[in-house]
C-alpha cells in the first residue's frame, strides 16, 4: 500500500460521515455462595451498565451432583452459584426479566438440565420462550482436554450437545445451543495453532452429528447458531491475528465442508474472556495492564471483533474478586467502547502485510493439525492425542518461563517492587460465606420434603428412558425441572444410562526426552532412591470436584522426568480414595492440587484419614490458590509444604519433594 493510499484509507472521517458501530455485550462472569447472593450481584452489575449476564455455576452443579453429595463437600458456592432445582433458578433470576435478557451460562455436562431449569423459570415469569436469547457453553470435548467437568463418555456427551441444539431450533430460535470453547485450551497451554484446530475440530464434530437431527433446509441456520468462546493472551498481535484466522477458517469450513451459501450463517460469532492463566500473584496490580492489552486483541480488528467480552478481575490469582474489582474490569470495557473512537472505523488491519503473513501462517498450522485429527476419525476419536499434545505444550511454556526465555514482569524479572496498597487489609479479596454451604443444604432438604415425590420419580424415569432410547433428552428434562427434580437426580439418570467416565490425563508413565536442566535433581532422586531401596514413589492427587488439572499434570510430568515413580489417576477423587491409594501403593510423598478454594475442608478430612490409617509418616504437599492465613492453617494440620501460583519454578518443588522423603536427615536427628 502506498503512503498516499494508506493515509487516504485511514484519515478520520467526520462524525457526519460515519455511524458508530454498536459495542459488544459487556459481561462479567459472576456467581457465588447462593442463588440469592448471586442475584443481588447480577442486579448490581446490570445497574452499573453491564448489558448481559454471564453465570458461573459451582462445581457440584457443573458435574451433576447435589450440594449434599459426598463429592460436593467444601465445593458448594465456591467457584460459582449452586443451582440444585427450580427454586434456586427462580431465586437466581428474581426481578430479572428473562425475556429481555441475554444470558450466557457457562455450563457443559449439565447444560441440558440447566437450560431446562432456565426455560421452566422463564415460562413461570410469563416469558415467550421463543424470544429467549443467550448461550449454553455445552462443549464437552474441551472438558476432556482441559477443564474436567464432564460426566459421561464422549459419544453420549456429543449426542446430548446436539439434542440441545435440535431442541432450540424448534423452540428457542434465538438461543445459541453450543459455545465451542477454546478458552480453556489456551489455559491448558495450547499454542495458537492448537487452539484454532482443536476448537474448529470440535465444531465440525458437533455439526456432523447435528446434520442427522434437523431437516436439511434448517441446517444452514443451525450452523449460524453455533458460537465460540475464546481466550486472548498477552501477545496481542498474535492473538488478534488468531481471531482473524478463526474468522477465515470458519468461513472456509462452513462453505466447503457444509455448503453453506448465506454468508450470515458462515459468520464466526464469538465471545471472549481474556487470559486468566497469565494473571500473577506477584505484583497483582500489573494484571490491570495485562487485561487491557489482551482486550485490544479482540476489539481492535472490526472483522474479528468479539460479540461479547468479559474480563477477569485484577486479583483473581489471589482469590474471589469483590464487586468493586468486577466493576473496575467493566469500566475498562466501557471506556474503550464509549470514550475512544475505535467504533468509528472500518477494520484497521486490512491490507497490513505483517498481519496477512501471520494470519496465513496460523491458518496453515491449524489446517495441518485439523488434517491430523481428521485422519484419526475426528475430535471425539482424537481426545487422547489432543490431551497429550496440550500437556507437552504446557510443559514447554513453563520451561520457557523458568529459564527466563519468556519474560513475565514481576515473576521472573523485575521482581523487586513496592508493596501494593491494593492488596493490603483483610478485605482485599472476597471470602466466600462460610455458612453458605449449610444454608444451601438446608434449603435443598426443605425442597425435597415439599415436592410431589411421585411426580418427580415419574419424570426422572422419563429422563432415564430418553437417555437409554436415544430420544431427545430436553423434553423430559424440562418436565423433570417443573416437577421439582434436582441436579443430582438428573445427573444420576444420565450416569445410570451412559456410565461414568475418567478422561485421559495426558501424562505418560514413560519419561520424556526433556531432561535439559534436570541433571542435578535427577542425581538427587537417584541418590535418595538408593537410600530408600527403591524409586521414590510420588502420588499426585486432585481431591474434590476441581477439574483444572494443568498444574497437577505438570507436577506429575516433571517428577516423572526427574526419575520418580509417579502415580496420577486424574481428577475427581475423594480423600478416602487418595489415602487408600497411598497405603496400597506404599508411596513416599503425596502432592495434592486444589484450585477451587475447597482446600481447608478437603485437607481436614484427608489428614484425619491419614492419621486413622497410621500414615502420618508420609509427607503431604498442597498446591492451589491459597491465601496466607489458609496456608498457616494447612501447615498446622500437618501439611508439609504449601505452594501457590508464585511457586512457578517446578525444579524447586522437585528438590523439596526429594528432601521430604530423604531418610538421612531423619536418621541424623
Amino acid at each position: 500500500m502506498t503512503k498516499e493510499s494508506y493515509n487516504t484509507r485511514f484519515t478520520r472521517p467526520s462524525m457526519t460521515e460515519t455511524q458508530k458501530d454498536r459495542p459488544w455485550l459487556f459481561r462479567t462472569y459472576a456467581g457465588h455462595s447462593t442463588a440469592k447472593a448471586s442475584n443481588e450481584l447480577y442486579r448490581g452489575n446490570l445497574a452499573k451498565g453491564q448489558t448481559g449476564l454471564s453465570v458461573a455455576f459451582d462445581l457440584p452443579t457443573q458435574t451433576g451432583y447435589d450440594s449434599d453429595h459426598e463429592l460436593s463437600r467444601g465445593e458448594v458456592g465456591k467457584v460459582g452459584v449452586p443451582v440444585c432445582h427450580m427454586g434456586d433458578m427462580r431465586a437466581l433470576f428474581d426481578q430479572i426479566p428473562l425475556e429481555q435478557m441475554n444470558t450466557s451460562m457457562t455450563i457443559n455436562a449439565t447444560a441440558p438440565w440447566l437450560l431446562s431449569l432456565y426455560i421452566a423459570t422463564a415460562e413461570e415469569q410469563g416469558a415467550d420462550i421463543s424470544k429467549l436469547q443467550g448461550t449454553v457453553q455445552n462443549d464437552l470435548i474441551k472438558e476432556y482436554l482441559s477443564r474436567g467437568t464432564y460426566i459421561c463418555p464422549p459419544k453420549p456427551s456429543l449426542r446430548m450437545i446436539t439434542d440441545v441444539a435440535a431442541y432450540t431450533r424448534e423452540h428457542l430460535p434465538k438461543w445459541n445451543p453450543m459455545n465451542v470453547c477454546s478458552y480453556h485450551l489456551q489455559e491448558a497451554g495450547a499454542t495458537p495453532e492448537q487452539e484454532l484446530s482443536y476448537a474448529l475440530a470440535t465444531g465440525i464434530a458437533v455439526l456432523d452429528d447435528l446434520k442427522n437431527k434437523v431437516p436439511a433446509e434448517a441446517f444452514p441456520a443451525m450452523v449460524g447458531r453455533i458460537s465460540f468462546f475464546v481466550n486472548a493472551g498477552i501477545r496481542f498481535v498474535t492473538e488478534m491475528c488468531k481471531m482473524r484466522a478463526f474468522v477465515e477458517l470458519w468461513d472456509e469450513i462452513t462453505s466447503e465442508r457444509y455448503g453453506i451459501e448465506d454468508p450470515k450463517f458462515r459468520r464466526f460469532r464469538y465471545g471472549v474472556q481474556v487470559n486468566s492463566l497469565g494473571l500473577t500473584e506477584q505484583q497483582p496490580e500489573n494484571n490491570v495492564y495485562r487485561i487491557l492489552i489482551e482486550m485490544l486483541a479482540v476489539t481492535l480488528s472490526k472483522k474479528a471483533r468479539a460479540r461479547a467480552v468479559q474480563l477477569p478481575a485484577w486479583n483473581e490469582a489471589l482469590g474471589l474478586p469483590r464487586p468493586w474489582d468486577q466493576q473496575w474490569s467493566l469500566r475498562m470495557q466501557q471506556i474503550l467502547a464509549y470514550e475512544s473512537d475505535l467504533l468509528e472505523y472500518d477494520d484497521l488491519f486490512d491490507g497490513n502485510p505483517a498481519v496477512d503473513r501471520k494470519v496465513e501462517a496460523l491458518k496453515d498450522g491449524a489446517r495441518a493439525e485439523l488434517a491430523q485429527i481428521d485422519s484419526m476419525g475426528g475430535a471425539v476419536a482424537a481426545i487422547e492425542y489432543m490431551k497429550s499434545r496440550l500437556v507437552e505444550s504446557n510443559a514447554e511454556r513453563i520451561t520457557r518461563i523458568e529459564g527466563g526465555e519468556t519474560t513475565v514482569v514481576g515473576v521472573n524479572r523485575w521482581t523487586q517492587g513496592e508493596p501494593s496498597p491494593l492488596t493490603a487489609g483483610e478485605e482485599a479479596i472476597m471470602v466466600a460465606d462460610a455458612k453458605a454451604e449449610a444454608d444451601q443444604i438446608a434449603r435443598l432438604n426443605a425442597w425435597r420434603e415439599s415436592r410431589d415425590e411421585q411426580a418427580v420419580q415419574a419424570a426422572l424415569a422419563e429422563v432415564r428412558a430418553a437417555a437409554a432410547s436415544g430420544a431427545n433428552i430436553m423434553e423430559p428434562s424440562i418436565k423433570a425441572a417443573k416437577a421439582g427434580a434436582t441436579t443430582g437426580e438428573w445427573g444420576d439418570m444420565v450416569r445410570t444410562a451412559f456410565g461414568q467416565y475418567r478422561g485421559p490425563t495426558g501424562v505418560s508413565k514413560n519419561p520424556s526426552n526433556r531432561t535439559e536442566g534436570l541433571e542435578e535433581i535427577r542425581e538427587q532422586v537417584d541418590a535418595v532412591s538408593t537410600k530408600l531401596g527403591r524409586r521414590i514413589k510420588f502420588l499426585v492427587g486432585k481431591p474434590g470436584l476441581d477439574g483444572h488439572s494443568n498444574g497437577a499434570e505438570q507436577i506429575a510430568a516433571r517428577a516423572r522426568d526427574c526419575g520418580m515413580d509417579i502415580s496420577y489417576e486424574g481428577i475427581r477423587l475423594t480423600p478416602e480414595e487418595i489415602v487408600t491409594a497411598a497405603k496400597e501403593e506404599d508411596v513416599h510423598v503425596i502432592g495434592l492440587s486444589i484450585l477451587s478454594g475447597s482446600h481447608i475442608p478437603l485437607l481436614e478430612e484427608l489428614m484425619q484419614r491419614m492419621k486413622d490409617e497410621n500414615l502420618t509418616h508420609i509427607p503431604v504437599t498442597v498446591g492451589g490458590i491459597i491465601p496466607d492465613d489458609d496456608a498457616e492453617r494447612l501447615l498446622a494440620m500437618g501439611v508439609a509444604k504449601v505452594y501457590t501460583p508464585k511457586d512457578f519454578e517446578l525444579n524447586r518443588i522437585m528438590f523439596d519433594l526429594v528432601s521430604l522423603v530423604d531418610p538421612q536427615p531423619a536418621a541424623a536427628e
